[in-house]
């Protein structure tokens, strides 16, 4: 069994686990594209301890698919939806970067458009 992504016009409208048979049995066969479960950011993670996986050729198309992901057929990959304007794609991962990297100080923070930055959350 694997996970199928059905793809129209570029966006992730479904995903499901199948027989590639099944797949293949469709009308729309190639509306359904291949995602891995356990690959994000163009690396594939082991299933059971959640590091990255000795055998990185089960990575496929950089991130699990998900309703409303876009398929870049040129990437061969799976890319989320952009969740603000200023942030920028990793070609490497084909996930979106903050222009300004999250601090590494052990505090919560939210990323705040207006002024281009993280805010720590105040409890």
């Amino acid at each position: 069994m694997a996970h199928f992504a059905h793809v129209i016009d570029g966006i992730v409208q479904q995903v499901i686990v199948a027989e590639q048979d099944f797949i293949d049995a469709l009308p729309d066969a190639n509306l359904w594209i291949q995602t891995s479960y356990n690959t994000r950011g163009g690396i594939h993670y082991d299933p059971n301890s959640g590091v990255p996986s000795t055998d990185q050729s089960k990575a496929l198309r950089k991130n699990y698919a998900s309703v409303g992901f876009t398929y870049d057929a040129i990437r061969n990959a799976f890319i989320p939806p952009k969740p603000y304007p200023s942030w920028v794609l990793s070609e490497d991962t084909c996930l979106w970067n903050a222009p300004v990297v999250y601090p590494n100080d052990g505090k919560g923070y939210y990323w705040d458009e207006s002024s281009l930055s993280w805010i720590e959350n105040i409890r």
